[in-house]
């Protein structure tokens, strides 16, 4: 078992990075390290997962199907990250019948499960999964792609290869140390992952992509650049250099919402992550959150969350490990 650091994430850092920003309100609480040994014949098939997994193979290679999408296949030294993945199946080959996943890695030995005899020609796949608990899951994750695929020969597969070096021999040790160096080694898969699908020749769309849009998302880093500032349509237009309507246009088509409901929900998401922190009062975190007044906030809040902001906080007291979502 390993788990992400939880990355502070205070609402008056002037930071420029919304993709480090993301990351540090995902508050995953548990990741499953596990390595597969498997020799052909062999498929496995896992049941949808709401949150994300992280793997790659270390030896041989294997398929990957995803309801809904083409089937991969995953080479030695590939990566891919999974996001609130539907049903999907590895395995040697796409004819293989597939066996169940859950009562598989019921049975394996110290995180390790094992199909057939292990041998030098047994495909080898390290990886792991984390989950969230926390009230703005939902909101990052929607923004996850469902597949990100990195081969060993690109650049970023090369830069991950030595990550995965250092993966492979921590999931296998009890050295001193272990958990917090599969902390760090995770979230830098993390990062890199997300780097690599938002950096992909053909702009991915979503979120990710939108960043990657040099009107769109020099608003959108605006935005998180200063969430305290009171935005106005037309300021953002501006940043983006369009006009009114064409930036609430393109905005809206690229990432999902308006830009100043996004604005809120942003907003609404770090104010929720200082409430269960219990690091700010109210007053402070309205000031902070671009709003005049407190009863403005606590409307603002009330809408987005479905409690007022004292109520999230005295349930996020109560109950400060579990989702504090209405």
């Amino acid at each position: 078992m390993f788990s992400l650091p939880i990355v502070q994430n205070h609402i008056l850092l002037n930071r420029t990075d919304p993709i480090a920003e993301v990351i540090g309100l995902l508050r995953p609480h548990a990741v499953v390290a596990g390595s597969l040994y498997a020799t052909r014949p062999w498929a496995v098939r896992y049941e949808p997962f709401a949150h994300v997994k992280l793997g790659t193979v270390v030896r041989g290679e294997c398929w990957l199907s995803l309801e809904g999408h083409e089937p991969l296949l995953l080479k030695e030294g590939d990566f891919y990250m999974l996001g609130n993945p539907p049903r999907y199946v590895m395995g040697s080959a796409l004819t293989v019948r597939p066996c169940e996943a859950e009562p598989l890695w019921a049975g394996a030995e110290n995180g390790t499960l094992q199909i057939g005899i292990r041998s030098d020609d047994a495909t080898f796949v390290c990886g792991g999964l984390f989950s969230f608990d926390d009230p703005n899951s939902s909101l990052l994750l929607d923004i996850l792609p469902v597949l990100v695929h990195v081969r060993a020969g690109d650049d970023r597969g090369k830069l991950l290869g030595h990550l995965s070096d250092l993966l492979v021999a921590e999931v296998g040790s009890g050295n001193v140390g272990r958990p917090l160096v599969l902390d760090h080694l995770a979230q830098i898969f993390l990062v890199y992952m997300l780097r690599a699908h938002a950096n992909q020749p053909i702009r991915p769309v979503g979120w990710l992509g939108a960043l990657g849009d040099a009107r769109v998302g020099a608003a959108l880093r605006a935005m998180h650049a200063d969430v305290a500032h009171r935005w106005t349509l037309n300021e953002l237009a501006g940043v983006a250099r369009m006009s009114r309507s064409a930036f609430a246009a393109s905005f809206k088509l690229q990432v999902g919402s308006a830009p100043l409901e996004y604005l809120i929900q942003w907003r609404m998401s770090l104010a929720r992550d200082a409430l269960r922190r219990d690091s700010r009062s109210i007053a402070d975190l309205a000031f902070a959150s671009g709003y005049e007044s407190e009863s403005a906030f606590s409307t603002a809040f009330r809408r987005v969350s479905g409690m007022s902001p004292k109520q999230f906080r005295d349930y996020a007291r109560r109950i400060p490990d579990r989702d504090c979502s209405a």
